[in-house]
């Protein structure tokens, strides 16, 4: 069992971004989708994105690896049925645009994942907004869960589904772009997660596919698109960039970390501005982002967390130690992640000694005294391990957090920068 044995520490120094898990992903589905090779720089190396590329291989594309370079021949909007049952690992947005996609293809597939995949992330508003467009699609187990099987053609051109989670309506937006339907209407109820469709819609905006916005609820997309092969480089990951840009924060420390396009769609972006208005001492520098001690003492905030789910862990962390009350609104779908993130780190940061308060869709933090805890859990879960190694940063003692190879799924140059910048970290 793999853990990160952590003591109280100051940071220092300048590391690069890693790459953006979600700008890799959707950069291999639209080069499986084209016509032609495409060229992929910078992509992040990581279990998720091996699924990806497995599964895109398994749909008809060609896929050669050149060190941080693929090189993605597609299948030309024409993918064959795969031989073989395709397996998303941890990844829901494997698990869902591949699903979407598959539908595209003549015969069945069938696509399934990890225990995660099969028990906590759910597929059934995908399967209802497939179904609605005349897709055969249904969870083997009749329970909403993959394993999914799908079978198409599309059918219809209108279609129903909830949108609390992103992922099932950037799905059918990259889909609807393909088909041969001259418009696709798809209806959203409860739209949520809205700067993750932003990144999808941007997607469209690069390769010229005509559609209409209402507010996130209603959208319609023209189909009869092709695109050809294109070149791309991956920019940073504001999603990764958030453990260290909170750990220097509350070890009041100097760091800089390059190549981060402030002007990304990326939905994690928006928490640099809720960390100045915070009081914190951050700012962008051509394409650094610049953290410098705080003069001030950084107070909490109420924070709507819907547009940065995926931060609630690390935000929580944060909460411990900046003063007053710190709330975590609007956060139920952090429940449905790899694992229930409000229940995991409240029950983490209580063993360390925080004052958190667990309700149905928030947490509320009040500023705490940690205390360092030898027998934390990751659970599995990569933001929840990072997280915990966050917060052991300002604790006298040492902590310890098992199970930690699941960081690799999004940032697995984590342990590598906090080392090169300074931190007392190592493999236990």
């Amino acid at each position: 069992m793999q853990k990160y044995i952590i003591s109280k520490s100051k940071l220092s120094g300048i590391i690069n971004s890693s790459p953006s898990k979600s700008h890799s992903i959707r950069a291999i589905l639209f080069s499986g989708l084209a016509k032609g090779t495409s060229i992929i720089h910078n992509y992040l190396n990581s279990p998720d994105i091996k699924a990806m590329l497995q599964a895109v291989e398994q749909l008809g594309a060609k896929i050669i690896k050149k060190k941080d370079t693929l090189e993605i021949t597609g299948f030309n909007l024409f993918p064959k049925t795969p031989d073989d049952i395709i397996d998303a690992g941890n990844s829901g947005q494997v698990l869902r645009f591949i699903a979407a996609i598959a539908s595209l293809a003549k015969g069945y597939t069938v696509i399934t994942g990890d225990h995660s995949i099969r028990y906590n992330r759910p597929i059934k508003p995908l399967i209802e907004g497939l179904n609605n467009l005349g897709v055969f699609c249904v969870s083997s187990k009749q329970d909403g869960f993959a394993p999914v099987i799908i079978k198409g053609p599309v059918i219809n051109s209108t279609t129903y589904l909830d949108g609390q989670d992103s992922q099932p309506v950037s799905a059918l937006l990259i889909l609807s772009a393909f088909l041969e339907h001259n418009v696709i209407e798809i209806n959203v109820r409860n739209p949520g997660e809205i700067p993750w469709v932003n990144l999808t819609l941007g997607w469209l905006d690069k390769f010229n596919i005509k559609y209409v916005n209402n507010d996130f609820k209603q959208y319609k997309i023209f189909g009869h698109n092709k695109i050809n092969h294109f070149d791309y480089t991956v920019p940073g990951d504001f999603s990764s960039v958030l453990y260290p840009v909170i750990a220097a924060l509350i070890t009041n420390s100097n760091i800089t970390i390059k190549n981060l396009d402030s002007k990304d769609l990326q939905g994690d972006k928006k928490v640099i501005d809720i960390l100045i208005k915070m009081g914190a001492d951050v700012k962008y520098s051509h394409n650094n982002l610049i953290v410098n001690k705080s003069l001030n003492k950084l107070l909490g905030l109420d924070i709507d967390v819907n547009d940065f789910i995926d931060a609630v862990p690390i935000l929580a962390v944060l909460g411990c130690f900046v003063e007053g009350e710190t709330r975590l609104t609007n956060a139920a779908i952090a429940r449905r992640k790899e694992s229930d993130r409000l229940t995991v780190i409240t029950q983490e940061l209580r063993k360390m000694g925080a004052n958190i308060i667990e309700q149905e869709d928030s947490l509320i933090i009040k500023k705490s005294i940690l205390k360092n805890n030898s027998n934390l859990e990751s659970h599995n879960d990569h933001r929840i391990a990072m997280s915990l190694a966050v917060a052991a940063l300002n604790i006298e003692g040492e902590s310890s957090i098992n199970n930690i190879s699941c960081v690799s799924k999004s940032y697995n140059k984590f342990y590598d920068d906090l080392q090169s910048l300074g931190v007392n970290i190592k493999y236990g």
